[in-house]
């Protein structure tokens, strides 16, 4: 099954928060808020997964790609987020277009 996540906005309503970072980046307890939509998509059944992104969203693509950095940072500080992320990210095929 296919999902499609528009995540283009602006975020404007989360100003002065979103100037820094995407909206999608944001944290929701321990999780980028874009990981729990992904995550609740994955359990839906959805195995191709297309993230229609916007300027200025590139975190949200470095997320899910596996950026050496962030690995490192993580496996350095946080484990388990490591290893639920590369779960996640093993879990569909991820395609990102620019709106």
């Amino acid at each position: 099954m296919k999902a499609v996540i528009p995540a283009a906005g602006l975020g404007s309503r989360f100003l002065p928060l979103t100037k820094e970072q995407p909206k999608e980046m944001l944290p929701v307890v321990d999780k980028p808020a874009i990981h729990w939509v992904v995550e609740e998509a994955i359990a839906s059944g959805a195995t191709d997964l297309l993230i229609i992104t916007g300027r200025e969203k590139r975190a949200v693509e470095d997320y899910f790609d596996g950026s050496i950095r962030w690995d490192h940072y993580l496996k350095a500080n946080h484990g388990n987020a490591l290893r639920q992320l590369e779960e996640l990210a093993s879990s569909a095929d991820f395609h990102f277009i620019r709106q």
